[in-house]
């Protein structure tokens, strides 16, 4: 696996045992396998999802995994969505276990189609869930994390956060937004003793092409060869938490293909815009 970190590094590891970690989007993808990670580090985990059946089915997972003495996975049901219901469904995770250490924004949706063909709906739907279900939840938890002089932000955002491909102009927008928001969230707090981190994965193996929204804003229901071609999400969990324990500011993890377009965007634009225009004609990248 090809990564590249950017920002400062922690060179001393923390201890993730018996850190409360919060974890949206925890009944799939790479929240579910995240989740297992920490876990299996010995974290407090908080699985936190719109699906109740498949958190029961990760919480078992859990429980009946390899770590037996590990403290028990609790479940949040919560809506990122749902922008209003945030701080409740906060108040309500601190009563679990009276803090919050880390909180690892993991929810999100795909969509994909042009920009021609889009309904402004899809957009909506795409950043409410992907940029303001990271705002609102980031807001809600830290003036405890400032109060208490601690604790740790992570945002799961993609390489598509850092530059955009054609025909994923909804996700590509909310996750540059997302890297924003972090990126300004993170000087806000640097001496308040709370840690900010941008994840970038590239494709990740992962059901996200199923559920993803075409352009009316129905289910695609099919596979991504990209997506299916892409690194195991246990193998990701393990560089995100590598890098919660490190305190990573900034972390992309993809192939050299992706970080060399990223590169370009910066330094050579012309080209990388070129590329973009090529691909927009390969069917290999709907």
């Amino acid at each position: 696996m090809t990564r590249v970190i950017s920002g400062i590094v922690k060179l001393r590891r923390i201890s993730l045992n018996g850190k409360v970690v919060l974890i949206t989007g925890a009944s799939s993808g790479i929240g579910e396998s995240v989740a297992a990670e920490f876990y299996r580090r010995g974290a407090k985990v908080i699985l936190s999802s719109r699906r109740q059946s498949e958190l029961n089915r990760v919480m078992e997972s859990l429980i009946n995994s390899e770590q037996s003495d590990a403290y028990p996975p609790a479940i949040l049901i919560m809506d990122v969505s749902d922008l209003d219901s945030i701080p409740a469904k906060v108040e309500e995770a601190y009563r679990i276990h009276g803090r919050i250490d880390i909180v690892v924004n993991s929810a999100g949706v795909l969509s994909r189609a042009e920009v021609i063909e889009s309904s402004l709906s899809v957009y909506q739907e795409v950043m409410q869930v992907n940029y303001f279900g990271v705002v609102a939840l980031t807001m809600a938890v830290l003036p405890r994390m400032i109060q208490n002089k601690r604790g740790h932000i992570v945002a799961i955002s993609s390489v598509q956060g850092r530059m955009a491909i054609p025909r994923r102009s909804a996700y590509a927008a909310s996750k540059h937004a997302v890297v924003a928001f972090m990126d300004s969230l993170r000087a806000e707090v640097a001496d308040a003793g709370i840690y900010v981190t941008s994840i970038h994965p590239g494709y990740v193996k992962t059901n996200i092409a199923h559920v993803s929204l075409t352009a009316q804003g129905d289910a695609y229901g099919q596979e991504d060869p990209n997506i299916e071609q892409g690194y195991d999400p246990v193998d990701v969990a393990n560089e995100i938490c590598d890098a919660v324990e490190c305190n990573t500011q900034d972390l992309v993890i993809a192939p050299f293909v992706p970080n060399l377009l990223i590169y370009l965007r910066t330094v050579f634009p012309a080209l990388h815009f070129f590329i973009m225009k090529r691909i927009a004609k390969s069917e290999n990248y709907y």
